[in-house]
């Protein structure tokens, strides 16, 4: 195997919402590979704790934005260019959850998952895009869901708007890829993160989701990192406006 075909060392990876979490874990993932990793989130502290954690691998930036508002998306990638040039990779990660029946769903927080699942994907995409157009070059990973294509009672808002990011990165695939630039989704399954603490804490629940996965068990977050590779190096030059989904089968099966 052509190890090369997976090189990311020196590549620039602007991760967002990577201060904790799955967006941490990918961060990680790039840094030990030798990426030099742009850190984003809103929590200064939890930020410069993440920064500590990865910079014994690589060279770490930190950004804070609102990934919503489009003057601060604007400025901060404009940060990231004057210091490390444009990103080679954008791992569109940021996203909020909102749990409640379709009933009784609140207004507020529905503009709110729009707002920071479906407006802060185009927008960051939009600005780092950009750049890479002009350079002929770049990777962008949006992060999908299972329920991108499979729904769930209590949830159906925060589905569609993953539903709509998979929309979102084939459309970014129609337009980016003559210029060089490969836009595909990685859909996670569900995973035991701090995010889920409750929801695997709950037997009842997880016994569903073990019996609803075909491998059997909760997927951790190393699960995701091969994958993330794969999408972020050359190996996946002529792979484009795919959702790839990692999810130990759970949407292959009845």
């Amino acid at each position: 195997m052509n190890e090369g075909l997976f090189d990311v060392a020196g590549r620039v990876a602007l991760v967002t919402g990577s201060s904790r979490g799955i967006g941490l874990a990918f961060a990680r993932g790039l840094a030990e590979r030798r990426a030099r990793v742009v850190l984003h989130g809103r929590d200064a502290e939890a930020l410069a704790a993440a920064e500590r954690k990865l910079s014994r691998y690589t060279d770490v930036l930190t950004v804070t934005f609102d990934v919503t508002a489009p003057s601060e998306v604007e400025e901060a990638i404009g940060k990231i260019d004057s210091i490390w040039g444009v990103p080679d990779i954008l791992v569109n990660n940021a996203g909020i959850q909102r749990r409640n029946l379709f009933t009784e769903f609140l207004v507020d927080d529905w503009n709110d998952l729009l707002a920071t699942n479906i407006t802060g994907p185009f927008l960051v995409g939009r600005a780092v895009a950009r750049g890479m157009v002009e350079r002929g070059s770049g990777k962008i990973i949006n992060i999908a869901s299972v329920l991108s294509s499979h729904g769930r009672k209590g949830i159906a808002p925060y589905a569609a708007t993953k539903g709509a990011i998979a929309m979102l990165t084939k459309g970014m695939c129609a337009d980016l890829a003559g210029s060089g630039v490969q836009v595909n989704a990685l859909a996670p399954g569900y995973f035991d993160t701090a995010l889920n603490k409750a929801l695997v804490a709950d037997e009842k629940f997880s016994e569903w989701v073990r019996d609803r996965t075909p491998v059997g068990r909760w997927g951790e977050v190393e699960d995701l990192i091969g994958t993330l590779i794969y999408l972020s190096s050359a190996a996946s030059n002529f792979v484009n406006g795919q959702v790839i989904y990692v999810d130990g089968g759970m949407t292959s099966v009845l």
